[in-house]
Parts: C-alpha cells; sequence; structure tokens
C-alpha cells in the first residue's frame, strides 16, 4: 500500500516567501518545470527543444530536469542566458514555495 505522508513546513518571511530559501539551500526544484521560450532568448540552440506544434521549450533531461542544470552545484550552467521566465521567477514567492513543498513535503511510503 502507498500513503502520502507529510514531511515539514516552510516558514513564512516578511515578503510572505519562504525566507528559508536561497541557493545555497534549494534544491532547484523550479528546474524540474517546463520553460517555454518566446523570440529571440540567448540560450544556446542544443539546450532548445522544438515541439510538434512549434513552439519551443527548454530542453530536459529523461528524468525531467532542465538540460541546463549543472548537476554537481544543482546551479544554472547558462544562468547569463537564462529564459526571462527563470529569469523572472520569484525566489521564495507563492510559486517557489508551492514547487518545493510538492517535490518536498510529500513523498510516497511503501508499506
Amino acid at each position: 500500500m502507498t500513503e502520502i505522508v507529510k514531511v515539514g513546513g516552510a516558514g513564512e518571511g516578511a515578503s510572505g516567501g519562504d525566507s528559508r530559501v536561497d541557493c545555497e539551500s534549494c534544491a532547484a526544484v523550479c528546474c524540474r518545470f517546463e520553460v517555454l521560450l518566446f523570440g529571440e532568448t540567448g540560450v544556446p540552440a542544443w539546450l532548445i527543444d522544438t515541439r510538434t506544434d512549434g513552439s519551443q521549450v527548454m530542453g530536459r533531461l529523461d528524468d525531467g530536469w532542465c538540460a541546463a542544470l549543472d548537476r554537481r552545484s544543482m546551479r544554472c550552467s547558462i544562468y547569463a542566458e537564462r529564459p526571462l521566465i527563470c529569469r523572472e521567477f520569484d525566489m521564495g514567492g507563492t510559486d517557489c514555495v508551492d514547487a518545493r513543498q510538492d517535490f518536498s513535503e510529500i513523498r510516497l511510503v511503501e508499506n
């Protein structure tokens, strides 16, 4: 049997975001989101996938992580050229906290 178990909660900061989220403690959870690209992005062509409908997205590896994520450092390998949506993602904001909770607060436990 599989059950969902809550592991913990996030602390809310003064801005409404999680004050404990920073680049040193983040698991790069946002790097599992699908990132739609618009116009000239500066993203290297080898990191771009084109869908059947012609839209372009950041490439992702078979396990779902962004192809630009450096697995050793868990940081973006194209940080200076990252897509606009990545630049505008609010670290510690509501979407960030929600994604981190979805990724780390719920785990499957096999009984």
